[in-house]
């Protein structure tokens, strides 16, 4: 379950960014009305990072520059065979004002794993943070700083080489991007319904559902908006084998009432670093933690009989949210609702936004 704590690429030479300043930058009154509600992912940053990759140069042209589209070639790899994948996230304001991010070596890591299944170069670590760094060096005023509001950061890497032949991109670009974020659903952390898919599939056995790539969020989008026809929020994907995989974005996690704390764990599943998080901390209060597979039998069925005491998801966008039902064609189940997840949710907040101790040293300054 827990993530690699060693960075193999430690000791790297910082790489030189070339800054170019956006000269129609958004003015302070303009840019704070826009954090007075950031909403989610609508609104972006004055700055983007680019670096280029190629087989010949390695990582290359690092560069802050201003934000705006990205030119493409129609024939660029990342169109016609989706050679892509990304990360997400976030800085936050502390009281004192600096800013900070939580764990970001975790998603450097993800990203290299992505990369890896995508045929794609790998980032080193220390550019990765340094990437994140480098943007919020630029656009600090962009952080917000009221409460549950964060700058989210989005990197991404994407073939960029034109060609019409199926193999890997000899040529590739890495962007940063950031947009300030306020609660992730509308209606702030109340809990959700979830429909479950029986007819689509998140991923399968030896694709790409532990990577991070837009190909397997493309894929959650029909049945996504099927849930919205039958009034959820969100939607839950089984494996090929019936068990419970995950919500189109976000783990999902179940409370025994012996205290003990299950995921659904399988190499379709993305590993995620908010829910990594969140079990270390039930770990701390000395709660049970198991990672293995979950049928949707078992996960009913210890509902209707109260061995299950309740279910949340999580996910670096909305951290912890509580799942107050699940729907499907010919059923619906009322979850039940506990006070566990809110009180993780509220303790993992408090230390990313420095209320509370970091007693694993997850949180990096952005602005040192």
């Amino acid at each position: 379950m827990t993530l690699l704590d060693t960075d193999p690429d430690q000791g790297l030479a910082p790489l030189e960014f070339a800054v170019t300043r956006n000269l129609a930058a958004r003015g302070a009154a303009e840019r704070e009305q826009i954090l007075e509600n950031p909403g989610f992912g609508t609104a972006f940053t004055d700055h983007m990072v680019d670096i280029c990759w190629s087989m010949r140069g390695g990582w290359h042209r690092p560069r802050v520059q201003p934000y705006g589209p990205i030119s493409l070639d129609p024939a660029a790899a990342v169109l016609h065979y989706g050679q892509e994948i990304f990360e997400g996230i976030k800085a936050y304001r502390h009281a004192d004002g600096s800013i900070h991010t939580f764990r970001p070596d975790q998603n450097g890591r993800r990203l290299q794993r992505s990369a890896r299944r995508l045929a794609l170069p790998e980032l080193p670590v220390s550019y990765f943070v340094q990437s994140l760094r480098e943007l919020v060096k630029v656009d600090a005023a962009w952080v917000p700083s009221g409460a549950d509001q964060s700058l989210y950061l989005r990197p991404f890497m994407f073939a960029k080489e034109a060609f019409l032949g199926v193999r890997p991109a000899q040529k590739v670009a890495y962007y940063v991007i950031a947009s300030p974020a306020g609660a992730y659903f509308k209606g702030g952390v109340q809990p959700v319904s979830i429909w479950l898919s029986e007819d689509y599939s998140r991923a399968g056995k030896g694709g790409t559902g532990a990577a991070k790539t837009g190909g397997n969020y493309a894929a959650s989008l029909l049945p996504q908006s099927e849930a919205y026809e039958n009034e959820c929020d969100q939607v839950v994907f089984l494996d090929q084998d019936g068990n419970v995989e995950e919500l189109g974005g976000m783990n999902i996690v179940f409370v025994k009432k012996d205290g003990t704390l299950v995921t659904p764990q399988s190499d379709s599943i993305l590993e995620g670093i908010t829910r990594d998080s969140i079990l270390q901390l039930a770990v701390d209060r000395g709660h049970k933690v198991e990672g293995r597979p979950v049928s949707l039998a078992e996960w009913r069925d210890g509902v209707a009989s109260g061995d299950i005491v309740e279910v949340f998801a999580c996910g670096t966008a909305a951290v912890v949210t509580p799942i107050g039902q699940l729907k499907g064609k010919n059923f619906f189940d009322e979850q039940p609702t506990g006070s566990l997840a809110l009180s993780l949710r509220e303790e993992l907040t408090d230390i990313q936004y420095g209320r509370r101790e970091d007693t694993h040293n997850w949180l990096v300054r952005l602005d040192a």
